[in-house]
């Protein structure tokens, strides 16, 4: 069995090993359907072949020479076939969110010079099909549904001679583990997007050093976090490594469903989707009649005050066994019942949600990472040993990471990427002799384990010249049940104030056990005893910062911060800039006197 050095090479180290029937899955018509390992290789191999009879290649292996093919389509198995056949080309594929806006979208086919685009279905053909115009470089569109009037990707599914296997053997040959193997666009919360570099080595090297990590398989994991960002793509090869069978769930609304259709033993999420299970759970708790409400919240009640890497004493651990029998074995029902971890990143999660999902023997192992680093840097393990709450976990075994003087992280890794695709002004600025710099501030705890305090460019300075981590404030303040999103404002203000999104669902039962007037989102907002009501929320959880962190005065908004409405990018960040603008007469009736 040959070592593989290369994305690709996972198909055929898989081969080597044993072809397994479930490589991939999906549901379609209603149901599930597998593909093995052999299926994937003869699929990826047709594709490369027809991709080669459009021209399509790896040029003079130059950034800029080798040719660019876009895929904007959801998580589904043909995403990760073509992925892989254009790889095999020694071409790049660069993924687009299919939520993007049309005048981004122009701007990546454009930087890029995209030759070919991949899409999902109707909708997104003809979002492409509108700025074709615009884009010299678009020579063709397909489509993975059947879109009237479009190309099918399967036209280009060519039945291989020998002789064309040989050709493609000898062209996926020379491809080196240091080319570059994708181009990722940073959505970004601000500004033009940058194209993300990252070679096979970057990819592969994070692979291997996560392995370790993870629960030792074969698995099954469900897959829903878009592919398009380095988060699920790196999970998604060492998944392929490591002989997982991946089910790509129908759509967020559905995850649901295919948790208890799929059992698997790992998924990947975001917090923002996280908060929104527990959510679900604690709404189904209060919907509990008599002693089964009361044995409900004294379980949660147990698992809140869960320690990890202490032992709690025979008393709390009895009780905590028999919450477990009795509750939290509900929990894991609605989960698939064969959940051994979560593995959470992209943002920080509240160490209150990790705390009580353990408790619930449902293992959350948080991560921190990077596009620009493919992208973990550091997570905490399957062992209990190698993790800690409010922490991101160990570092990773071949990723190096100093704090520097102001508190910033910065790693120096095989993970690093090659640099901002056509942007050497910006690569010199975030790369220092092999350092890179995140813009995260963080320190590390107990000799090993790195905890991350805020974001560098998120600091700011009240008018007094006090400084102010946003973030720490944030996450603290979305314990509250009542607090669906926050935002914390203030830069070269006198005093710190919030945006809050209220968690509508559970203000609408305290309305109305409360007997206050419960309208429009709108109305409720307004009304003095809820205004009332949030003051003490707000307090409640000042008394955890100094003087100048506290919350003074807020305003709370009607509507949630969603991805459409621009004020989340698609992994569910916070576009600070934009919330800031579109709120801006809320923000002034903060600061008015």
């Amino acid at each position: 069995m040959t070592e593989p050095k290369r994305l690709f090479d996972c198909i055929q180290y898989n081969l080597d090993k044993a072809s397994y029937p479930d490589m991939l899955a999906a549901k379609e018509d209603g149901k599930w359907q597998t593909y093995s390992t052999a299926e994937v290789a003869a699929t990826v191999d047709r594709l490369s072949l027809g991709l080669l009879s459009l021209g399509i290649s790896g040029g003079d292996r130059s950034p800029e020479g080798i040719d660019k093919v876009g895929l904007i389509a959801k998580n589904r198995p043909e995403w990760i076939m073509l992925d892989l056949a254009v790889q095999k080309t020694g071409a790049v594929l660069a993924p687009i969110y299919p939520t993007i806006a049309v005048a981004e979208l122009e701007f990546i086919l454009n930087d890029a010079q995209v030759k070919i685009v991949f899409v999902n279905d109707e909708e997104l053909f003809h979002k492409v099909l509108s700025i074709k115009d615009r884009v010299p470089s678009l020579r063709e569109i397909f489509t993975f549904e059947h879109v009237a009037r479009a190309k099918h990707w399967k036209e280009l599914l060519v039945k291989p001679t020998p002789e064309d296997l040989d050709r493609l053997g000898a062209i996926s040959g020379r491809i080196r583990p240091n080319d570059l193997a994708t181009i990722i666009y940073t959505s970004g919360t601000t500004g033009t997007p940058k194209g993300v570099m990252l070679s096979h080595q970057n990819i592969y090297s994070n692979v291997e050093a996560c392995l370790p990590c993870l629960p030792r398989g074969p698995l099954r994991v469900l897959s829903f976090l878009p592919l398009n960002h380095i988060y699920e793509r790196m999970l998604t090869y060492l998944y392929l490594f490591s002989g997982t069978s991946i089910y790509y769930a129908e759509s967020m609304d559905t995850i649901g469903d295919n948790l208890k259709e799929v059992k698997p033993q790992m998924f990947v999420t975001v917090p923002r989707l996280l908060e929104k299970v527990y959510d679900r759970i604690m709404q189904k708790g209060s919907e509990l009649k008599g002693i089964k409400k009361k044995l409900f919240f004294w379980a949660h009640g147990l698992a809140a005050r869960y320690e990890i890497n202490k032992n709690m004493g025979v008393w709390y651990n009895l009780q905590l066994s028999l919450a477990n029998r009795l509750v939290f074995s509900k929990w894991r029902e609605a989960l698939g019942n064969n959940l051994i971890c979560i593995a959470s990143g992209g943002a920080a999660c509240q160490v209150r949600l990790i705390r009580i999902f353990t408790a619930a023997r449902i293992a959350i192992m948080e991560g921190y990472g990077l596009t620009e680093t493919s992208p973990v840097i550091s997570v905490n393990r399957i062992e209990v040993k190698d993790r800690m709450f409010g922490t991101v976990g160990p570092i990773l075994s071949n990723v190096e990471v100093k704090i520097a003087e102001d508190g910033e992280i910065l790693c120096k890794a095989p993970s690093v990427m090659i640099g901002y695709y056509k942007r050497p002004d910006l690569t010199a600025e975030v790369l220092t002799d092999g350092w890179f710099h995140t813009g995260d501030i963080g320190e590390i705890v107990a000799g090993r384990f790195l905890k991350i305090t805020d974001r560098k460019k998120e600091l700011f300075k009240t008018s007094g010249g006090k400084y102010v981590a946003p973030l720490a404030i944030e996450s603290k303040l979305k314990e509250s049940p009542f607090v669906e999103q926050i935002m914390i404002v203030g830069p070269e203000r006198k005093f710190v104030g919030a945006l809050i999104v209220p968690a509508f669902p559970y203000l609408k039962d305290w309305c109305k056990q409360h007997s206050v007037k419960a309208g429009s989102n709108e109305e409720m907002i307004h009304q003095p005893e809820v205004l009332a009501f949030y003051k003490e929320v707000v307090e409640s959880y000042n008394k955890n910062f100094s003087h100048v962190e506290q919350i003074k005065r807020f305003e709370l908004l009607p509507a949630e911060w969603t991805i459409d409405g621009g004020e989340m990018t698609p992994k569910l960040s916070l576009r600070r800039k934009v919330v800031t603008e579109k709120y801006r007469m809320q923000i002034e009736k903060i600061y008015a006197e």
